[in-house]
């Protein structure tokens, strides 16, 4: 799976604005369809506090935050798996990112034209996952064509993998049909390894992000109670921001004048944090520290991945020539205060290649090449 979250949406629900929030970057923002042509692609800090807690208790010269990748992808219109507005390559985007937040808008303004000119964020909804659903099917349905070949096939092993192709792709032909998404049904191992080879948007994890106004950022409106309603029924999380609130706050200079601005909103964390926070979290991806003088930095590995794996994030050597981890997690320092402290108490751990490292792990290698 990339290792990028993908932002999409009908044109002139905030993507951009949104987008241009996230990373401090000028990703053009107009007030008519397709101002994107080409998707942005911004590299963003994930917030953790947890970092700065470490620097306080281990003083260091280099302080090195977690990164996740947005790709801001041009909206898509009513047909656009047909090939309207400019639907067939913006498609082949999403099929290039790991995880897809949906911005759906919930708010009202009569200066920012709404492609159907009304505001309902469920036909929204159904609109864009209508859409994928049937670029998917398009895809199911040329599979089914080409397997239809190997199930003449002379060769056992092949007419084999073409009859369980072959009953995936019409449990996939049947519910994408109904503009349903293909992660609502269930796959056997055979069958996951036939699903890799089709690349289908609608097995992709989303988010919805209900862009409000800032009278809807506390306690949501009419608009994000439907989205809410719609995310329980999908299994969805949702994440509520206002987009015009996290662009004026991105143009301030420094983290003082940005923790005022949340402050005097009444806010104790900007939706973009909760965002990418989000993102991060649902990509399965997690989090481990190396502390030192040098460099106090937050390394991003995969849920479930051993030592080793976690090692060759840093290095490749490390992952090679891995020998052991010296290993504690961040919640004891905090705990004892130094690490000293979390030696005598016990709470510094020898960890073998066995080892399934922990979000929040504290680590250092020994490797040898």
């Amino acid at each position: 799976m990339a290792l990028n979250c993908g932002i999409v949406g009908l044109p002139n629900v905030g993507k951009s604005t949104i987008f241009s929030a996230l990373t401090s970057a000028p990703a053009e923002a107009a007030n008519y369809p397709f101002c994107t042509i080409d998707p942005n692609v911004g590299i963003v800090s994930v917030p953790d506090s947890r970092l700065q807690k470490i620097v306080d208790l281990i003083p260091t010269e280099k302080v090195i935050p977690a990164i996740v990748e947005f790709v801001d992808i041009a909206g898509l219109v009513k047909g656009a798996s047909k090939g309207e507005g400019l639907g067939n390559k913006f498609l082949a985007n999403i099929r290039e990112v790991g995880i897809i937040a949906h911005v759906v808008r919930c708010f009202d303004d009569p200066d920012v034209t709404h492609v159907s000119n009304t505001i309902d964020p469920a036909s929204d909804i159904e609109t864009i996952n209508i859409e994928l659903a049937l670029a998917d099917l398009e895809t199911v349905e040329k599979r089914l064509e080409k397997n239809s070949k190997a199930l003449r096939s002379p060769d056992k092993d092949v007419k084999k993998k073409a009859e369980t192709a072959d009953l995936l792709l019409k449990r996939l032909q049947e519910v994408l049909s109904q503009g349903k998404a293909a992660r609502t049904l269930d796959f056997g191992n055979d069958e996951k390894e036939i699903l890799k080879e089709l690349q289908l948007i609608t097995l992709k994890k989303q988010i919805y992000v209900a862009n409000v106004d800032e009278e809807g950022i506390k306690d949501g409106n009419d608009y994000t109670r439907e989205v809410e309603k719609i995310a329980g029924e999908d299994g969805v999380e949702v994440v509520r921001i206002c987009g015009k609130l996290e662009a004026d706050i991105a143009a301030l200079d420094s983290e003082e004048e940005k923790e005022m601005f949340l402050s005097d909103a009444g806010l104790a964390e900007s939706g973009l944090s909760k965002l990418i926070q989000k993102a991060y979290d649902t990509l399965d991806l997690r989090t481990f520290f190396t502390a030192g003088p040098k460099e106090v930095r937050a390394w991003t590995f995969h849920k479930g991945d051993t030592a080793p794996k976690a090692a060759g994030v840093i290095h490749t050597d490390f992952e090679k020539g891995f020998i052991k981890a010296e290993v504690y997690h961040c919640e004891d320092l905090f705990s004892y205060g130094s690490e000293q402290k979390v030696k005598e108490a016990g709470k510094l751990r020898i960890e073998g290649k066995e080892y399934p490292v922990k979000d929040g792990d504290v680590m250092f290698f020994k490797f040898n090449v």
